[in-house]
């Protein structure tokens, strides 16, 4: 074939045909830049300039975006706490910080500190004493989850209020102090859980009441430990009656069946270490239902973490 020697080496007919169309290309391109006018080649030759040092621009704009972001960020909180003062979370008193306790609220809050039982996580002062012995009941009784944690006792002072005022007045702002405090009292746990699973409500009680508040204290709980939420993965297959008024056995045969993993949800639970989420620990009736589902489903590990522990006669 036809062979054309170029400084590269030496090229054959279809490499010659195709460098020979780059080079009249190019011919043309640069005759049509010779006939721009003057004015169009200044343009053009501005709009190179500008982007050429459009990066540097960029970065200035972006660095003093960073650095007075802090700044607008105050502003804007000081002109949001102007017309919404910080109240209060639990009696609406004026407080320097939103999502706070007033002084009175904190000293009346009865936070629940060690010591208590690894396993239930009630103060010794409830179940006998410092002795740490404890009843024939909850020997015999062992709950299906590994250990559980309370954050204030619901008995005392303004912690039923503020699980009142969640669950039935859809006041969700409170979900997330509630939920700072549930994080600090449950630390150990979440430190070695992979997900946070909510307790469900039952589908038509969900519709009546438009949200679930173990689901609203998981994404608080969330954000303060940085573990995923996995809301849809237990889900509540029977409708049960209120829980309350109740005995510890009516409970119980309250609940038998009401929670199921469904199969295509298993993976999200399979082998993993889940900390169950609740508003509040009564008997314990509801949490060993959630964790019987939880265990069918193959989950490694189960504890149980809630905001308010009942004390009295809870046990």
């Amino acid at each position: 074939s036809a062979r054309i020697v170029l400084s590269s080496g030496v090229l054959g007919a279809d490499e010659a045909g195709a460098q020979r169309g780059a080079v009249e290309k190019h011919g043309r391109h640069a005759a049509c830049l010779s006939r721009r006018s003057p004015r169009r080649q200044s343009w053009i030759r501005l709009k190179r300039m500008t982007a050429h040092e459009a990066t540097p621009l960029s970065g200035v704009l972006t660095r003093g975006w960073r650095a007075a972001r802090p700044v607008l960020r105050r502003w804007a909180t000081a002109a949001v706490d102007l017309v919404f003062p910080p109240v209060c979370v639990a009696c609406r008193r004026a407080v320097e910080t939103h999502g706070a306790l007033c002084p009175a609220c904190w000293g009346r809050m009865r936070f629940i500190e060690r010591p208590f039982r690894e396993r239930r996580g009630v103060p010794f002062a409830e179940v006998g004493g410092a002795g740490g012995r404890r009843s024939p009941g909850a020997a015999a009784r062992p709950p299906v989850y590994g250990r559980a944690r309370g954050a204030v006792v619901f008995e005392d002072g303004p912690a039923r209020g503020l699980v009142h005022r969640l669950k039935y007045h859809d006041r969700l702002e409170v979900a997330a102090p509630m939920g700072a405090w549930m994080a600090r009292a449950g630390a150990e746990l979440l430190a070695e859980a992979d997900c946070l699973v909510p307790v469900p409500l039952h589908r038509a009680r969900l519709f009546a009441r438009r949200f679930n508040q173990a689901a609203a204290l998981a994404h608080a709980v969330s954000r303060e430990s940085g573990l995923p939420v996995e809301p849809l993965t237990l889900t509540r297959v029977k409708r049960t009656s209120p829980q309350v008024g109740l005995s510890r056995s009516q409970r119980a045969l309250n609940l038998q069946g009401a929670f199921a993993v469904k199969p295509e949800m298993r993976p999200c639970v399979e082998g993993r270490r889940v900390v169950l989420i609740d508003d509040v620990v009564t008997s314990g009736a509801t949490a060993n239902a959630a964790a019987r589902a939880l265990r069918r489903a193959g989950a490694a590990e189960i504890d149980l973490l809630a905001f308010a522990r009942v004390v009295a006669g809870g046990l």
